[in-house]
């Protein structure tokens, strides 16, 4: 259930172009939830024109009783500014089958996502159109929404970033009765240079869930391969 929306970086290259790389994080949390504790969470990313198809996965190194594998897949578009798809969350937290789609357990979520991103602020709407979202209390699906800002500058030799998020709805898949702001977050990564060829980028994270109180640090290093 878990990839981040990707806004605006990617230009529409006319070669088929890749990448992979690795985070590795003191804890994994999502769209104000906490998800787990340390974690590796590697991502393939192949486009071409525009289109992307991206791999991402994560999982638990602690070995804690909690920790659960997740393997999202997103199709994507992007021209210019503007930027639409489609995701696949999958975790093994209640199923371990990945190809099991039923009701009554399966593991996906997917969710349909536009973005636009303005320049000073990008802009993104997703919400969970199929897969295991549904309200306890009726059994109906929630179709699951989300809202997302976000402000990307430069300030003491580091890239920052804001993120300001909300949940329209209630939802069990966000743990909200109503309009609910979930998400407030402040981010700056910087890159340490370690060879004349090598560079490892290192970020820290504050992130805030006021609709449940919630309060988080997280801190991590990417890997990049190409």
């Amino acid at each position: 259930m878990l990839a981040v929306v990707s806004m605006g970086n990617a230009q529409a290259q006319s070669e088929v172009e890749g990448s992979l790389e690795a985070d590795f994080v003191s804890s994994y949390v999502w769209r104000g939830l906490n998800l787990g504790h340390v974690s590796l969470q590697p991502e393939l990313s192949v486009g071409w024109k525009g289109l992307s198809l991206t791999a991402w996965g994560s999982v638990g190194l602690s070995g804690h009783k909690d920790d659960f594998r997740e393997i999202d897949l997103t199709l994507s578009y992007e021209t210019g500014g503007l930027s639409l798809g489609v995701i696949d969350y999958w975790t093994d937290e209640h199923d371990k089958r990945f190809f099991y789609f039923k009701k009554d357990g399966t593991g996906h979520a997917f969710e349909g996502f536009v973005s636009y991103d303005f320049g000073p602020v990008a802009a993104s709407w997703q919400t969970i159109f199929a897969g295991n979202d549904y309200q306890e209390s009726n059994d109906k699906r929630t179709y699951s929404s989300y809202f997302q800002l976000q402000a990307p500058f430069r300030l003491a030799t580091c890239d920052w970033e804001a993120t300001a998020s909300l949940v329209p709805w209630a939802s069990d898949y966000y743990s909200t009765n109503g309009f609910s702001v979930t998400y407030l977050s402040l981010r700056a990564t910087k890159d340490i240079k370690i060879t004349d060829s090598f560079s490892l980028p290192l970020f820290g994270q504050l992130i805030a869930n006021p609709a449940s109180q919630g309060m988080y640090f997280v801190a991590g290093f990417t890997l990049k391969a190409f």
